[in-house]
């Protein structure tokens, strides 16, 4: 299965979160913004969304 991530860059505030909780190293921070840089490694477990207080992060299935 695979998944496509959205992160609206307007509401991330850069702090890392989801970051530090994704198990696949799937996000890096740029520019001060979350960035999926590994989207196909994401296992959708949904980490980075309960962490993410600014509801920037959308996982859907493919």
């Amino acid at each position: 299965m695979s998944y496509i991530i959205t992160i609206d860059t307007d509401k991330c505030n850069g702090d890392g979160e989801c970051v530090d909780v994704c198990p696949t190293e799937v996000y890096e921070l740029q520019d001060n913004k979350a960035v999926a840089v590994n989207e196909d490694e994401c296992l959708g477990c949904e980490s980075c969304i309960e962490v993410c207080e600014q509801d920037a992060i959308v996982i859907e299935e493919q």
